[in-house]
């Protein structure tokens, strides 16, 4: 068994979810000054599921899961979260959110980064060396940020992440850098906490991970081309390669936006 499936059994199951949808966007549109960054977008995510933000760099990922955590303001449209608008405060103890860019103190040790995040959520010590445990770092645990691979560093935040255990976990890029092992153990604790309740949004612009996720969100240009499963875009983009059906898809939705306009003439 992988240390990442050994933490997974001290993840603690969450009670049976109260409501069945753990984010609700309607009509959503994000603008920075003259820029439209994400144009009408409608979906929602089902609680206790590990949902995929797949698409292309430039796409609007990281836009949309700033909005969803609270931290990019809204032209138009509600975001609900949890049962409540995006960004309320108390929100902040039940959404983890992990940004591409790593969120660590690089001259503070593993652990001290870990029971610095931890103690705003009122962790102890077994959550600490749980969340370390969890990202494959216990022989780290007293050696600093900066001088960890680049690799480790970046396992350094998610831990983090971890250790509040939220209800609602946003992940920008987990997996960039790791090698195929560590992804692999990730993808493992991640189905293990959608197991327990947690609800999981990932992003990525892999198509390979999209295999994973129990409902995939298909970005491209801030419009939002799908909401479907992995068998579902192999199925709609006619392959069972997903890169290769995701960019069907999209060549499909390029050709009907030509057509419109030629159709309203």
């Amino acid at each position: 068994m992988s240390h990442i499936a050994k933490a997974a059994r001290d993840v603690p199951r969450m009670p049976e979810a109260i409501q069945s949808t753990a984010i609700d966007v309607r009509g959503l549109h994000v603008r920075r000054r003259r820029t439209t960054i994400l144009r009408g977008l409608d979906f929602t995510v089902d609680s206790g599921r590990i949902t995929g933000l797949l698409g292309p760099s430039g796409s609007g990922k990281t836009t949309l899961m700033r909005t969803l955590v609270g931290a990019q303001r809204i032209t138009k449209g509600t975001v609900t979260v949890l049962g409540r608008p995006a960004g309320a405060a108390s929100l902040r103890h039940e959404v983890g959110y992990l940004t591409q860019d790593p969120s660590v103190y690089p001259d503070l040790s593993v652990e001290a980064n870990v029971r610095y995040f931890g103690a705003m959520h009122g962790m102890k010590a077994p959550d600490i060396a749980a969340a370390i445990a969890a990202v494959g770092l216990e022989k780290f645990t007293k050696q600093r940020a900066a001088d960890l691979s680049g690799g480790e560093f970046s396992r350094v935040s998610l831990a983090c992440a971890l250790v509040s255990r939220p209800k609602l976990l946003i992940l920008d890029e987990p997996t960039v850098g790791l090698d195929p092992v560590l992804r692999a153990d990730l993808w493992e604790r991640f189905a293990a906490m959608a197991a327990a309740g947690t609800t999981l949004l990932i992003s990525s612009h892999v198509m390979e991970e999209a295999s994973h996720s129990s409902s995939l969100l298909l970005l491209r240009e801030g419009l939002l081309l799908a909401q479907l499963t992995p068998a579902e875009l192999g199925e709609r983009g006619h392959s069972s390669d997903l890169e290769r059906a995701f960019l069907n898809i999209i060549r499909d939705a390029e050709a009907a936006a030509k057509v419109a306009p030629e159709e309203g003439r």
